[in-house]
């Protein structure tokens, strides 16, 4: 399944016509050019909480159930480990796969206010915010988990189009690998924890 999807949005990407690559254009023109430029410091500081809220999250939680010696919120923090690195990989293959120049290098007129290294498409702080925020979502399923994670994945994603390194379409599918990352390992550990149930009533 993941493979399918993964050579769906190699085919999206490379079927993009002249009329949706401008349109990617336009909407990045509005977003960076027409900014307010007193939100930048606020737009950077959300871009660089990425990764270590990213990495930290698992490895909090996996420590909360080391200390409690609770198997169920260990499980947990691997789960969230695990879509993280699903995410990356699906990420990274696609980035290379594709080599998308970053916008700012195809058009110099967009302002580029951050650091940014490897090729454009899909965003890769896109696709850890939401794998974070979807695996938290579906690990804790109330409003008040739910709402903050996706706000600050949404504005993560925002953050790189405002700051000028992605073009829309790269935060898009960004977000739909993160997602479906979460939403993919959500149900394999569904699957492996109802075998290991089944195995344990057997016995």
């Amino acid at each position: 399944m993941m493979l399918r999807t993964i050579i769906c949005l190699i085919f999206l990407q490379l079927s993009m016509n002249a009329w949706s690559q401008n349109l990617d254009i336009d909407l990045l023109r509005k977003i960076n050019l027409e900014r307010n430029t007193a939100l930048d410091p606020t737009f950077n500081f959300i871009t660089n909480s990425v990764a270590p809220i990213g990495i930290g999250t698992p490895l909090i939680i996996y420590s909360i159930g080391f200390i409690q010696k609770d198997n169920a919120i260990k499980k947990q923090g691997y789960y969230i480990g695990a879509t993280l690195f699903t995410s990356a990989i699906v990420t990274t293959s696609l980035k290379f796969a594709i080599d998308r120049d970053r916008p700012f290098v195809t058009y110099p007129d967009i302002q580029k206010l951050t650091s940014a290294g490897s090729p454009s498409f899909p965003s890769g702080h896109t696709s850890e915010a939401f794998a974070t925020a979807t695996s938290l979502s579906l690990v804790f399923p109330k409003w008040y988990v739910i709402a903050p994670s996706m706000l600050w994945a949404s504005a993560a994603g925002y953050s790189r189009m405002h700051l000028g390194v992605h073009y829309p379409s790269d935060v898009l599918v960004g977000a739909l690998i993160g997602s479906g990352s979460a939403w993919l390992c959500h149900e394999l550990n569904k699957k492996i924890s109802n075998q290991s149930k089944s195995e344990n009533l057997k016995l």
